[in-house]
C-alpha cells in the first residue's frame, strides 16, 4: 500500500508514509472486510459511511502539512482511522463524529492501539470545536455543499483546511484553503467522492 502511495500516486511526504505504514488499517473496518483492508478504495463502515481509500487520506493529511507541534481538528472520523493517521503527525488531534455510536467505537479503537494525543466526540463538526482552536490545520472527510464558515473562523492564520466541495451530494472537489491575513485563499486539488457532510453548515440530513 505504501509502495503504491509513493510510486504510483506521488505522495513525497515521508512523515505521511510512515503514518499510513504504521497505522494498521485492517483495525478500522470489519471482520468480513479485513482481506480488503490495504486495497486501493474506500470501503464501508457501520450506519452508511465509508473508511476512505487510501490515497485520499494520505493526500489529505499531506495538504495539511502538519508536523509535531500542530493542533488539529478532524471532521468526520467514521472508525479513527484517519484520526490514528493525524495522531502520528501531530501534537493533538480533536475530532469530531457526528454517529455518536461510531464516535464512542472510533474512541475505543485509538485507545487499543495506544493513541492518548487524540480524542473523539460525537457532535455537528460543520460548527468545528472552538473551545482547541485556533487549530493549525482541519481536515473534513465529508463532502459539503460550502466551506463552513466556523471551520475557517477556528483556523489560525496561516493555518489550512482541507475539505471536499460540491454542487451535489455524489461527487466534489478536493479544496484546500489556507487563511492569509487578507482572507482565505482557495485551492482546487482535483475530484473526489466522499458521504455528504451533515449538519447546520452541510447538507440537510435526508
Amino acid at each position: 500500500m505504501v509502495e503504491r502511495l509513493r510510486d504510483h500516486y506521488g505522495i513525497k511526504n515521508e512523515a505521511v508514509l510512515e503514518a499510513m505504514r504504521s497505522v494498521p488499517r485492517h483495525f478500522f473496518v470489519t471482520e468480513a472486510l479485513r482481506g480488503r483492508a490495504y486495497d486501493d478504495n474506500a470501503l464501508p463502515i457501520n450506519f452508511n459511511q465509508t473508511i476512505s481509500q487510501p490515497f485520499i487520506v494520505a493526500r489529505m493529511t499531506e495538504l495539511l502539512e502538519i508536523d509535531k507541534q500542530s493542533r488539529v481538528l478532524e471532521i468526520g472520523a467514521g472508525s479513527g482511522y484517519q484520526t490514528a493517521i493525524l495522531s502520528r503527525l501531530a501534537s493533538q488531534v480533536y475530532a469530531i463524529e457526528r454517529i455518536g455510536e461510531l464516535a464512542r467505537e472510533a474512541q475505543g479503537r485509538i485507545r487499543d492501539l495506544g493513541i492518548y494525543n487524540a480524542t473523539v466526540k460525537a457532535f455537528d463538526g460543520t460548527l468545528g470545536w472552538s473551545a482547541h482552536g485556533p487549530y493549525d490545520a482541519i481536515l473534513v472527510a465529508a463532502g459539503g455543499p460550502r466551506i463552513p464558515d466556523p471551520l475557517v473562523a477556528q483556523l489560525k492564520v496561516g493555518g489550512r483546511l482541507v475539505i471536499p466541495i460540491g454542487q451535489t451530494r455524489d461527487s466534489q472537489n478536493l479544496v484546500r484553503v489556507i487563511k492569509t491575513e487578507k482572507g482565505p485563499k482557495t485551492e482546487d486539488h482535483g475530484s473526489c467522492q466522499f458521504v455528504p457532510l451533515i449538519g447546520q453548515h452541510g447538507w440537510e440530513k435526508n
